[in-house]
């Protein structure tokens, strides 16, 4: 198997260094680039199209959000993945609304950094349910958009308020009584009606058109 394919965007050329030195350690991941603004980001994830860039949410000439954002318009693939201070980074909102998969604090243990870019490289979210309820309590309800979840059968429905709740495929299959299998194409086929990328996104939009509630 291929290894997972990243770049490296941060205006600090120590936590640049820092971060390849952790992935170049292990045999499935390689580091094909490093970007120091947010605008040199875009543009080597247009050239290179690699699995996932990791994205310092503030960078000089264009920020994580705005970065995120033409990343994800360009239709590309590589998944985002951005690095911020503080989990309550407003620059974080703006980010995941944009698109991004993710987020992880430059704090992360090496580890958790190399077990994040597998996640979220496969396809998946980094973002627990409860992060994305304090990101809604945080920023409120004042962006919220019209998302289409009438076009959801009343499975896909169900489906996607347990993903809300945080349960893997593994989790709603056994809740439900299906198989994974089947579970996984429901997953794929409300992914598609949504319009969204990956389970953040869907969770998001199932808070946005009040199909579930933060929890007080």
């Amino acid at each position: 198997m291929s290894p997972t394919r990243v770049v490296i965007a941060d205006d600090q050329a120590l936590v640049r260094s820092g971060f390849r030195m952790i992935l170049e350690a292990r045999d499935d991941l390689e580091v094909v680039g490093e970007a120091e603004d947010g605008r040199q980001a875009v543009e080597l994830v247009r050239e290179l199209e690699p699995d996932v860039v990791l994205l310092d949410i503030r960078m000089p000439e264009v920020d994580g959000i705005e970065a995120t954002r033409e990343i994800v318009a360009s239709g590309s693939g590589t998944r985002v993945l951005v690095l911020t201070t503080f989990d309550a980074d407003e620059y974080v909102h703006g980010a995941i609304r944009a698109g991004a998969s993710g987020f992880l604090l430059k704090d992360v243990r090496p580890s958790e950094l190399v077990d994040a870019i597998r996640v979220v490289a496969g396809g998946n979210a980094l973002l627990a349910p409860a992060s994305v309820t304090r990101l809604l309590d945080r920023f409120g309800d004042d962006d919220r958009e019209t998302v289409p979840i009438a076009t959801l059968t009343e499975r896909e429905e169900e489906i996607l308020r347990l993903l809300a709740g945080g349960l893997s495929n593994s989790e709603i299959a056994d809740r439900l009584v299906l198989g994974e299998t089947t579970v996984k194409t429901h997953v794929s086929n409300l992914l598609r009606k949504l319009g969204v990328r990956d389970r953040v996104q869907a969770v998001i939009a199932a808070y946005d058109a009040g199909l579930v509630k933060p929890k007080s």
